[in-house]
């Protein structure tokens, strides 16, 4: 199998070790991943972000293969049992194009919107080892041992560490895809990196563990390598400082959120909707839907719900539904002791350092002036909180010189000791357009 990939160029997979992609591209749940997009409602703020996780699978099991075919040309200093075989190879080959298997609609959003959500690594696992699931048949004709192999995989477990870091990790094949890929079609250049390079860097570290047990890490090249982790730790920092946290996607993220929480308030109280799709109907009766009933979720059906509640009785779901199709996006302001360049910034001292409490005390502000105008409070004004933390720096990365003992990247790098466990945070209050005059005189100073 050969395609062409606007990232990547040609992606091949025309091996016997890598010919399971092509069988496993066919399955149903592999198929609704072309009905998610990747960066859920990103496409409002960048509008060529309509990229979908079925391309992003198919690039990270690229990704796998270029970095295997590094694997193989420094592992020769390995115990033969602690090399790369086609057997494993195969095996994370399929777990770096199945990782994303689980994600719901709009990928990230859908978990975080719903109360009580199960996490998408949960739906994966499921989906991988259930034998109803053409998935796991593909997968079982190989090996029946195979669906638990890949499952342990994608969530971070191997007998050889290196490779389970590969699939998830400080450095994984998805990391390595997806700065590239959003960075791609969202036309900015923050997520830029050279990958080539990288993967020409890469380095085994002295083994470490207890006797009998050594296992060797992955480690950069301390003469060549410093240069192109130092970016690709740096792309992901500016892509979520200035892409994932871009304020009209956290809006409309927010928005999405307070239709699903009214939505499933009315079901609760009794209401009947014009559509209601069976996983949200079970999530209402406060249940976990099936595993069918997840499957059948994807944008198309979230996205064409919200639409027909355009036409419920309830005048509020109503409402935030229209908003969200037309684009009439919730206004921001962020609370920081400093304005943003994106938007305008809470920059006086009326709550005082912005801790948990004072966060709080903004949004009751916030919420009394919604009520003041007569609007519900509790979905038309919100606290958005974003974090992450850019780089986690863990065991799972070394940098090695030609003598010496591999040394963590943060005591090399002043960049990576500067950005070593720092957690980016974007805090904003969230409110209807019509709010913004009040919100305005009451925050930004």
């Amino acid at each position: 199998m050969i395609l062409r990939d606007p990232v990547h160029g040609l992606v091949a997979f025309e091996s016997e070790e890598d010919s399971i992609v092509s069988r496993l591209l066919g399955a149903r749940e592999m198929q609704r991943l072309r009905r998610i997009r990747q960066l859920g409602l990103t496409s409002l703020a960048y509008p060529g972000a309509e990229h979908t996780r079925f391309s992003h699978a198919i690039g990270a099991a690229h990704v796998m293969k270029l970095l295997l075919a590094r694997l193989r040309q420094i592992d020769r200093e390995l115990p033969f049992w602690q090399r790369v075989t086609s057997e494993r190879a195969r095996d994370a080959i399929a777990a770096a194009l199945l990782h994303d298997v689980g994600h719901g609609p709009l990928s990230h959003l859908f978990e975080a919107a719903m109360p009580g959500a199960v996490e998408h690594e949960t739906w994966t696992a499921r989906i991988l080892l259930d034998p109803a699931c053409e998935l796991h048949r593909i997968l079982a004709q190989d090996d029946p041992s195979l669906p638990r192999r890949v499952a342990d995989l994608v969530a971070g477990k191997h007998e050889l560490p290196y490779l389970a870091r590969a699939v998830s990790g400080t450095f994984d094949v998805d990391r390595c895809d997806y700065l590239l890929r959003d960075a791609h079609a969202t036309g900015v250049r923050y997520g830029d990196y050279d990958l080539p390079w990288l993967l020409r860097s890469l380095r085994f570290s002295e083994p470490s563990g207890p006797p009998g047990h050594h296992a060797p890490s992955l480690a950069i090249d301390g003469q060549k390598g410093i240069v192109a982790i130092e970016s690709f730790l740096l792309a992901r920092y500016f892509m979520f400082q200035q892409v994932y946290f871009h304020k009209a996607t956290r809006a409309a993220e927010w928005m999405i959120g307070a239709i699903l929480r009214r939505a499933l308030a009315l079901v609760v109280d009794g209401t009947r909707l014009p559509v209601l799709p069976p996983a949200i109907a079970a999530v209402a009766a406060g249940d976990v839907p099936s595993l069918d009933q997840y499957l059948e979720l994807d944008d198309q059906v979230l996205l064409g719900a919200i639409h027909a509640w355009e036409e419920a009785k309830d005048p509020t779901l109503s409402d935030l539904c229209r908003r969200l199709r037309t684009r009439s996006l919730f206004k921001t302001i962020e609370l920081s002791p400093e304005a943003h360049a994106d938007g305008e910034g809470f920059t006086g001292s009326t709550f005082g350092a912005l801790d948990d409490g004072a966060r709080e005390k903004a949004l009751a502000a916030a919420r009394a002036i919604a009520s003041e105008q007569g609007l519900d409070p509790d979905l038309y004004v919100g606290l958005d909180v974003a974090t992450d933390t850019p780089y986690a720096e863990d065991d799972s990365l070394h940098v090695v010189f030609p003598s010496g003992k591999p040394r963590p990247p943060s005591e090399v790098s002043f960049l990576l000791d500067r950005l070593r466990n720092e957690t980016l945070t974007r805090c904003r209050l969230i409110f209807a357009p019509e709010l913004r005059d009040a919100m305005r005189e009451a925050f930004v100073r």
